[in-house]
C-alpha cells in the first residue's frame, strides 16, 4: 500500500469513528508506530485531525474539504438512504442540476431506470459512472478540473450554468444552521450552488444528520432559498418547526 493510500484510509477511519489509536493502526498496516505518527502529523497539518496521547481525534475545522476518495467511504448507508429519497422526487423528463457530492452520485444510481432526463453537472465521477444504454441528455459544466474533488470548479464552470434553467437542483452542503443558513468550505463550491439556486425551479438540499447545527466557512444561502431538505435521521424539533414555518418540505 502506498503511503497516500494508507493516509486516506486512516482519514476515513477518523471520519467514521471520530478517533484512531496509533498502536491499532500500526498493527493493521504492518508499519511502525512512528510511521503512523507521521501520517497523523500530516493529517493535523492539513486540518483534518488533532493529535492526542496515543492517537488522534477528528478535527472540527469546517474550512477544509475532505478528499473525494475519503468522502465516498463515509456514512455510505446514510447517503444511499438520502439518495433514494431524492430519487423518488425526480420524474421522467426532468432536468436536474447535480453537484459533485457523493450523495449526488448515489442519487444518479437511484434513478437509472427513469427516462428522458437531462443532467447538468460539474462532477467527473458522475460522468464516468453513467449508464450507456439510456435516453438521458448529459451536460458538463466544463471548467478547471480539481482532482481532489473529481469535479470542475472555477468561474467558467459556474458561469456556464446561466445558459440553462433546470426543474430541480440537487446540492449538498457542509453545514446547516437556523441563523447562518447553508454553508460550505470553498468559495467556488458556494458560487456554483448559488447558480444552481438562481437557475432552477426547485432546490433540494441533501444533508446528513452530522451537518445540522454546523457552520462552515462560506455562506451559500439562507434557509428560505431551499424548497426541500432531505436527510437520513429525524432532525430536532427546533429544526422541524423552523422548516415548517418557512414551508420547506422535510423528507427523512
Amino acid at each position: 500500500m502506498l503511503p497516500i493510500e494508507r493516509k486516506n484510509e486512516i482519514l476515513s477511519k477518523l471520519m467514521i469513528d471520530g478517533k484512531v489509536i496509533v498502536s491499532d493502526l500500526a498493527t493493521l498496516y504492518s508499519v511502525t508506530e512512528e510511521t503512523i505518527r507521521r501520517d497523523l502529523e500530516k493529517l493535523e497539518i492539513e486540518g483534518f485531525a488533532k493529535k492526542t496521547y496515543g492517537g488522534a481525534v477528528k478535527s472540527d475545522n469546517m474550512t477544509v474539504e475532505l478528499p473525494y476518495t475519503v468522502r465516498k467511504l463515509t456514512n455510505v448507508s446514510g447517503k444511499k438512504y438520502i439518495a433514494e429519497k431524492i430519487g423518488s422526487l425526480i420524474q421522467d423528463g426532468d432536468s436536474i442540476f447535480l453537484d459533485a457530492s457523493t450523495t449526488a452520485l448515489f442519487t444518479v444510481k437511484s434513478i437509472f431506470y427513469k427516462h428522458n432526463l437531462t443532467l447538468i453537472t460539474n462532477s467527473v465521477e458522475i460522468l464516468l459512472d453513467l449508464p450507456t444504454n439510456n435516453d438521458w441528455r448529459i451536460i458538463s459544466t466544463g471548467g478547471t478540473y480539481r482532482q481532489d474533488s473529481m469535479s470542475f470548479l472555477s468561474a467558467s464552470a459556474t458561469s456556464s450554468l446561466d445558459k440553462y434553467h433546470a426543474d430541480i437542483a440537487v446540492m449538498s452542503c457542509k453545514g446547516i444552521d437556523l441563523n447562518k443558513g447553508i454553508t460550505d468550505t470553498r468559495e467556488n463550491n458556494a458560487d456554483l450552488k448559488k447558480a444552481f439556486i438562481e437557475n432552477s425551479n426547485k432546490v433540494i438540499l441533501a444533508v446528513d444528520n452530522t451537518k445540522f447545527d454546523k457552520i462552515s466557512f462560506v455562506k451559500i444561502c439562507d434557509l428560505d432559498s431551499i424548497d426541500v431538505v432531505v436527510t437520513d435521521v429525524e432532525p430536532s424539533d427546533k429544526f422541524k418547526k423552523a422548516l415548517d414555518k418557512k414551508k420547506i418540505q422535510l423528507v427523512y
